[in-house]
């Protein structure tokens, strides 16, 4: 607990807190804190959570949010639209990948890729291919509140997110406008 204890001043620092401002967010005194940043005392177990606790909930206003994120233009494509459609669309617009509407809701996702592998083995039937036959599961849709620690997680393993409040699509973050936002 030592080691983490050594951790309060750069914290606080780095959220431009002084030690008074510390103290009242955490329920503690400023001479606590003091001292513990001095390393005269080690405090209870209940008032280090405390302090730490006050920290957490810093660093989580400061996080960067889906919404500060996202692109707000999003391009949809149909499922019963042609692969050829999805592929001017994809240039026209310079995207990569496009969420695909079934009935109105997110239901696959276009990527190049996707296209590459659809029509690797007919590539005279690109007019006719469907995008329901060839695009992958959907995305996963994330609320506007999703911290960057969670999108950089999950675009681990997914070319987008889709962003969405009250169950309507907000937005898209793509590795590449994640890359951009990031200073």
């Amino acid at each position: 607990m030592i080691q983490e204890l050594d951790k309060i001043k750069r914290m606080r620092k780095k959220h431009n807190l002084n030690q008074k401002e510390l103290a009242k967010k955490a329920g503690v005194s400023q001479s606590l804190i003091a001292k513990i940043e001095a390393g005269t005392i080690e405090p209870s177990f209940s008032k280090a959570q405390q302090i730490f606790h006050a920290l957490e909930e810093m660093r989580e206003k400061k996080e960067r949010k889906a919404n500060e994120l996202m692109n707000k233009i999003v391009v949809f494509v149909k499922n019963n639209d042609t692969v050829k459609e999805s592929v001017k669309i994809m240039k026209k617009k310079g995207i990569s990948q496009m969420p695909v509407l079934c009935k109105g809701k997110v239901c696959g996702l276009i990527t190049e890729g996707t296209i590459i592998k659809g029509i690797t083995n007919n590539p005279e039937k690109i007019n006719i291919i469907k995008v329901n036959d060839i695009m992958e599961d959907a995305p996963p849709i994330i609320s506007v509140n999703t911290g960057i620690k969670t999108v950089l997680e999950l675009l681990k393993d997914n070319p987008v997110l889709l962003v969405a409040e009250k169950g309507e699509i907000q937005g898209i973050i793509s590795k590449s406008d994640l890359l951009e936002k990031i200073e």
